[in-house]
């Protein structure tokens, strides 16, 4: 059995997130059956670096593939994305040592959330748009307040699988490209739609309907407003997952700028 690292992204409108379940259609659900083709159904896991949930792109998500072949790589690569929709690409595949582990080696996930500001015709499935003038200034004063290891209970739900609400963010700042504000976040790990919660907190902190005060008020007490302004899935990239002695990249561009 040989194991490989898979880089892939996806435009995620047409799924229902990562995670293959029943009665939905799933990204890992697409590589897995593109994979039982290709290799003529001998027993294969794919295992991913995280769970995005329904509608939320990728641009660097990772998976580990473990299947009994002679393949080289580039030839795995051809042959997945040969047998795969067009709104899932395998970017890169390579040979790793049997003990990596896609989801328990990353040391660091990063997303950005696109938010335009202007309505548009192209790029509706990969921004939110926003009517109102936003302050980016205010949205940056209150993105702050995600810095460093604090409990995030308050930007998700009940999930027993999550284990601690608690995450290290390193990174949270809004950047302005034309019509495209960028919130790119980088942290230790991710839980169950705290992202979208994060950027509908910023979002609303732009539109000066929520003071920094107010952010810094959810990690002292729990709070059901992040839950209300949750962001909707179609701004939401998973950029790039970070392993061991990877530098990290604090500055990002839109996927689509408009």
């Amino acid at each position: 059995m040989s194991r490989f690292k898979l880089t892939i992204e996806y435009e995620g409108t047409r799924y229902s997130g990562w995670q293959m379940q029943k009665g939905g259609k799933t990204i890992q659900g697409e590589i897995l059956d593109a994979c039982r083709e290709l290799f003529e159904n001998k027993v294969i896991d794919i295992y991913g670096a995280g769970r995005t949930d329904s509608g939320v792109h990728a641009t660097g998500q990772v998976a580990h593939l473990d299947v009994d072949t002679d393949l080289p790589s580039l030839r795995i690569k051809y042959g997945i994305n040969d047998r795969l929709p067009p709104d899932i690409c395998i970017l890169n595949v390579e040979p790793v040592h049997a003990e990596f582990h896609a989801r328990h080696d990353a040391v660091a996930r990063s997303y950005i959330y696109q938010i335009s500001k202007r309505r548009t015709a192209f790029g509706k499935k990969f921004v939110c748009w926003i009517k109102d003038p936003l302050d980016i200034d205010q949205m940056n004063a209150a993105a702050r307040h995600f810095i460093g290891l604090k409990d995030f209970i308050s930007f998700t739900d009940e999930d027993h699988e999550q284990g601690s609400t608690k995450v290290e963010i390193k990174h949270a700042r809004v950047t302005e490209f034309g019509n495209i504000l960028v919130f790119h976040v980088v942290g230790s790990h991710f839980l169950w739609k705290q992202v979208r919660r994060m950027a509908g907190v910023i979002i609303e902190a732009g539109r000066e309907k929520l003071s920094p005060d107010n952010v810094k008020s959810f990690f002292v007490k729990r709070s059901e407003i992040p839950a209300k302004l949750t962001a909707p899935p179609s701004g939401l990239f998973l950029e790039k997952v970070y392993y061991s002695k990877e530098d990290i990249i604090y500055t990002t561009r839109p996927v689509i700028n408009i």
